[in-house]
């Protein structure tokens, strides 16, 4: 991932460049730029060291290190002067120290002018191979191999050393003919790599491995093999590091490689690559990553979650078994004794149990359930956290079209971190959203449709799917709106290559289900979308007069309705079973061909709102696979119904009303328009006390029959009885009294039944303000 600081860190505003490399598990790996433009490693965001240590320690030496980052200008050195072998290209942009001529003498470019493409079109014309330098051309120019006297062996000049007029005078005295220097310029070649070699205190490998070890483990004595096996597992060790096959995939991507597989480790050609990429980046030449865009945040599932806690479970069962085995009697030990699936099963009950993204449903209704099943969100372990998350990572991106809806999301202080699906969106195998797209040749719209990443989608020119088309399916107009490397534009219809789905295609379901949503401001579509998930189910649902056709597709799918398996005729119906004759091709051999679909009446859900289903159906009636057979909590005829359909009236303001309160009319009472059903579960729990145990009873100290009525004998309420407030529920009474019994006592006690002085009343009674009635015990 390739990014710069925006100028913030140095007070001249410079851009800082840096990359890191984030595996999926391991450390991680970045490269930055300084104020004096020289690169330095970070390992796990520890202190920052000069990068070329890092590439001293991966076997390579100061002369193949400039040798992959630079090209080199070879000189020709005579007693008089030095001439360059020209490249005309690489003069670009520099300004001439000296006159530039041709080999007749005519001067290309003076003294003091800056050469531009024209002067480097007149030297390739003019043929010019090598060029006379003057010495002090050559001063401060880096040296690209070491220059070693033939005749004695010595080393003159070593790699990367810049030339001064005594290192030339050696040259000479030595009798050296020819030398390479790196070619370095301002403006898109800088010597970032040959500065960062010089402040290197480093000379070989092994000073190399001992500097990270210090960096790493500070204070601990290095010694050779500790700094070897410290730096091999950092980057190259299966076992402590992995790129995951998305890293993998993502890293060949942007280093511009073909293949999207390969190792998860880190290789030296990777190692090089990124550096090289960096560089490039600062020269100019590509551009820096954006963070917020979807190709570079992905999915991830819960499956891929319990798999990670499952991994840490492992790792713990694993130590434990290390350590029994390293004990001295591990003689004749048996699998089952080493192993203790306890963490295991520990991890994955605390993942269940007490993760921040593990949550209650939110039952309220059957719209609420299925948007909270297609919630993504970028807080909880190894996200954001609310307080860090700034605007941009909670900003609409251009690539959320059609992923990630940019109306449904929380107000407060989670706005942007939770988003929702949309209507259209899958991951793919790698966790990125796809979306779906028609697609387009020559103008002419297919019905073939293809899903497509964030990451592929900036390539294609995507027309809206309200564009006219003819009855040929041919797009009509000269100009029409697209999407192009996410900007809206306007382009002809040849140069379309997919159109949209759906108009629906960008909303998610809870915004699709709201009519004439392009009329609606977007704070209040934001407000709606989420006031849906709030609403309870009527006890008579209602389905919408207007609707946007997509309320059969959530009743269906929520999950709340009873829906045929497969095709037939209906046997026997009653209010809590349906009973159908499958259809004999739908019947498998040996299979009795019946299909029995007991319906739930009744049932709490976790909102305490009411989930009863109605049967749709009649004896002899003929279903095919898919049919709804029975109603839902806030569905009508398989339709969700989430309100009523009321005839309203704005008043005057100098009638009854203020503000946004509603008048009802009584017959809205009288029908049970808006009447709704709680459940709500009480329970009471008998103990056992230091005086003694807590007895269900329906003898009560100093309570009258009346209060008693509605108790069996046992104390407990019968089902069907209408209680109100104050009510008792369950007949309970608790021990009370200073003294601990004795043995003697509790056997009177246990023989002549309790006192009634010594218990007090500790019943369930129904709480203030609930009325209703007993539905099940």
């Amino acid at each position: 991932f390739y990014d710069h600081d925006k100028g913030k860190t140095h007070s001249s505003g410079k851009l800082l460049y840096n990359a890191r490399v984030i595996p999926y598990r391991g450390s991680w790996l970045d490269f930055e730029f300084d104020p004096k433009d020289l690169v330095y490693v970070r390992i796990d965001r520890r202190r920052k060291l000069p990068a070329t240590i890092l590439l001293r320690a991966l076997h390579y030496s100061t002369q193949e290190v400039l040798e992959m980052f630079y090209e080199n200008d070879t000189y020709n050195l005579s007693a008089e002067e030095a001439k360059l072998k020209l490249i005309p290209a690489r003069l670009r942009g520099e300004t001439a120290a000296f006159d530039i001529k041709d080999g007749e003498g005519n001067i290309i470019v003076e003294s003091g002018r800056r050469i531009t493409a024209r002067h480097i079109r007149q030297l390739e014309k003019a043929g010019v191979e090598e060029l006379p330098v003057p010495s002090e051309y050559l001063y401060g120019k880096a040296l690209a191999k070491d220059i070693i006297d033939a005749a004695t062996g010595e080393v003159i000049a070593e790699c990367n050393a810049e030339l001064s007029e005594e290192i030339l005078d050696a040259l000479r005295a030595a009798g050296i003919e020819t030398f390479e220097t790196i070619y370095t310029n301002e403006l898109d070649c800088g010597s970032f790599i040959s500065d960062t070699l010089r402040i290197d205190p480093t000379r070989n490998r092994l000073e190399a491995l001992v500097e990270i070890y210090r960096m790493m483990r500070p204070g601990e004595p290095p010694t050779k093999e500790s700094a070897e096996a410290l730096f091999e597992n950092l980057f190259f060790s299966e076992e402590r590091y992995d790129l995951s096959s998305v890293g993998r995939m993502k890293f060949n991507r942007r280093i511009g490689r073909e293949e999207t597989t390969g190792a998860g480790t880190l290789g030296k050609d990777d190692i090089i690559a990124v550096l090289q990429t960096l560089i490039s980046i600062r020269n100019g030449q590509g551009e820096v990553d954006d963070i917020d865009h979807l190709g570079n945040r992905r999915i991830r599932s819960v499956g891929e979650m319990a798999e990670n806690q499952f991994r840490v479970g492992l790792v713990r069962v694993e130590r434990a078994v290390r350590e029994r085995l390293s004990m001295a009697e591990s003689e004749g030990l048996m699998p089952q004794d080493l192993i203790n699936a306890k963490p295991v099963a520990a991890a994955m009950k605390e993942f269940f149990g007490s993760s921040q993204l593990s949550q209650f449903m939110d039952q309220n209704n059957p719209l609420s359930e299925v948007t909270h099943k297609r919630r993504i969100s970028a807080l909880g372990p190894g996200g954001l956290t609310r307080e860090r998350a700034g605007f941009e990572v909670r900003d609409v991106h251009a690539t959320h079209y059609g992923r990630v809806c940019p109306i449904e999301t929380p107000e407060g202080p989670n706005i942007g971190l939770i988003n929702s699906l949309a209507t259209y969106a899958r991951t793919n195998n790698y966790g990125f959203l796809e979306t779906p797209f028609r697609i387009v040749k020559d103008g002419l719209v297919s019905d073939e449709v293809i899903y497509i990443s964030a990451i592929e989608e900036a390539d294609h020119v995507i027309a809206q799917a309200s564009v006219p088309v003819d009855e040929s399916k041919n797009l009509l107009g000269d100009l029409i709106p697209v999407r192009h490397k996410n900007e809206s534009t306007m382009m002809s219809p040849a140069s379309v290559t997919l159109m949209d789905v759906s108009a629906q295609q960008m909303v998610s379901i809870a915004a699709s289900l709201i009519p004439f949503l392009e009329h609606d401001d977007a704070n209040r579509a934001l407000m709606g979308s989420n006031m849906q998930r709030q609403a309870v189910p009527t006890l008579i649902a209602q389905k919408p007069l207007v609707g946007t056709g997509i309320e059969s597709a959530v009743a269906r799918d929520s999950g709340v309705c009873a829906v045929a398996t497969r095709g037939g005729v209906i046997e026997s119906v009653d209010a809590s079973r349906i009973v159908v004759k499958a259809n004999d091709d739908e019947t498998p051999a040996g299979d009795a061909g019946v299909d029995i679909y007991n319906l739930t009446k009744y049932t709490r859900s976790n909102q305490n709102t009411c989930i009863n289903q109605k049967p749709l159906v009649k004896a002899g009636d003929m279903v095919v696979r898919g049919d709804i057979m029975a109603d839902g909590p806030s569905i009508d005829l398989g339709e969700l119904a989430l309100g009523q359909n009321f005839r309203i009236a704005f008043m005057p303001w100098n009638g009854y009303n203020f503000e946004d309160s509603i008048l009802l009319s009584e017959r809205v009472a009288q029908e049970d328009r808006l009447t709704t059903i709680h459940i709500q579960e009480l329970t009471c729990v008998a103990r056992d006390t230091k005086l003694g145990a807590e007895e269900v009873t329906s003898d009560i100290p100093n309570v009258g029959e009346s209060a008693l009525g509605k108790l069996d004998e046992s104390g407990i309420v019968y089902i069907g009885a209408e209680v109100k407030a104050g009510d008792i529920l369950v007949g309970k009474v608790t021990p009370k009294g200073e003294t601990q019994l004795t043995p003697e006592e509790k056997l009177l006690r246990a023989i002549f039944g309790e006192k009634a002085s010594d218990v007090k009343d500790t019943s369930l009674r129904v709480k203030t303000g609930t009325t209703g009635t007993i539905i099940d015990v």
